[in-house]
């Protein structure tokens, strides 16, 4: 598929065109299909840079929310109406940004995952289901570049031309599987689930951070990181751009004494002026200054049982038990053509076996599923095998 049914529609970008466009898809049917493009790689965050909406009855619809940074008007008008999107979750932060946030929706990656499809990216889940091959040559441009070339646009409208008709083909799937009230069910979940919780301690992720163990090598680390982003956030680029992740745990390994020997490290070469290897330097020498009760801890209080890799040495028994259900857990998930973790998420398996119920038994193990957040058929799949492996491996 080469082109939009009706072409490439004009972006809308003032408040009029996007007044028009609202009443057009509340007055439409069906569910409507939602896409959002960003910039990850080129701008700060992960904000929106193109939002595309289809319905039956209004057509495509491409918005800029930088020019219409508002579209809870839109969202109300939907309110109700089933939102198709594809991997829900990668889109719906963006979105809550701008005031879209749906009632209803079904997710066709999930969905595909659910049916027991090998590969469910868009493209590939579009030509096994109905036969079409998407152009995907533009995921990865920066979406913040205005205007969009007319290529960009159309690949983006491209986008949501087909989710509704995918959405329905995996219904039918899902439903002539037995699966279809296991879907409503994740989908509801997803719908109904909070904003994420702020990451702690996000510079602990920055790439290659098992090389550091030293506690003052991980306050620079940490220095590091944060003088990045303050960068990063008010130029509004990626903080890759500002300074890579390796050059980061370079500089702590190294501990550099001056600006001198900053740049001579993998990261600050050359190309990097007088001025930004100091403002570097200072991140350094500000970490090295600190005194040892304001330095880091090494590793992150981890909160649930420890990584399983310690089980064995720790808790024999449990490590037992863990084993024993995650074997279950993969027979149960290849029987219902499914992956083990959308049939019951690995981190539950592993805080019931590290702190199983005093008594094992379909009721324990039904409500500490249920407390850990497992959904209805989840608890209704998994509870009969996980008692046989909590049972058998208990000490």
């Amino acid at each position: 598929m080469l082109e939009p049914r009706e072409g490439i529609p004009p972006v809308i970008a003032d408040e009029a065109a996007l007044a028009r466009m609202t009443a057009a898809f509340e007055a439409g049917s069906g569910p409507v299909a939602v896409d959002a493009e960003r910039a990850s790689g080129y701008r700060y965050g992960q904000r929106a840079y193109l939002v595309q909406l289809r319905r039956e009855g209004a057509g495509t619809a491409l918005i800029d929310p930088v020019a219409c940074p508002d579209l809870s008007a839109l969202s109300e008008a939907l309110s109700g109406v089933e939102w198709v999107l594809h991997a829900a979750t990668q889109d719906l932060p963006c979105l809550r940004e701008i005031g879209m946030v749906p009632t209803r929706l079904f997710d066709t990656e999930l969905a595909g995952r659910l049916a027991g499809f090998p590969r469910v990216g868009l493209g590939a889940m579009v030509e096994s289901v109905l036969g079409f091959v998407l152009e995907k040559g533009h995921s990865a441009v920066d979406w913040s570049t205005r205007p969009l070339p007319e290529p960009w646009l159309r690949y983006a409208a491209l986008d949501v031309e087909l989710l509704v008709d995918l959405r329905d083909a995996l219904e039918k799937e899902l439903d002539r599987q037995g699966k279809l009230e296991w879907a409503h069910q994740e989908f509801a979940a997803i719908a109904a689930a909070p904003p994420p919780e702020p990451r702690k301690d996000p510079w602990r992720r920055t790439s290659g951070m098992h090389k550091v163990r030293r506690r003052r090598q991980l306050a620079v680390v940490r220095e590091l990181w944060q003088t990045r982003d303050r960068i990063a956030q008010r130029r509004d680029v990626s903080p890759g751009k500002v300074l890579g992740d390796a050059a980061i745990v370079e500089a702590a390994l190294a501990l550099p004494a001056n600006v001198h020997a900053l740049a001579a490290l993998n990261g600050f070469g050359h190309r990097m002026g007088k001025r930004q290897l100091e403002q570097w330097q200072a991140a350094v020498d500000r970490a090295k200054g600190l005194s040892e009760a304001q330095l880091p801890q090494p590793g992150q209080p981890v909160a649930g049982p420890p990584p399983p890799r310690a089980w064995a040495d720790k808790d024999p028994a449990a490590a037992a038990r863990l084993s024993a259900a995650r074997a279950a857990v993969s027979a149960l998930a290849e029987e219902l053509n499914m992956p083990p973790e959308n049939l019951i998420a690995p981190d539950t398996v592993r805080r019931l076996c590290w702190e199983p119920p005093a008594v094992v038994d379909a009721e324990s193990v039904a409500e500490a599923l249920a407390g850990y957040g497992a959904r209805g058929w989840q608890v209704e799949q998994v509870t009969p095998v996980l008692v046989s492996a909590l049972s058998a491996e208990a000490p």
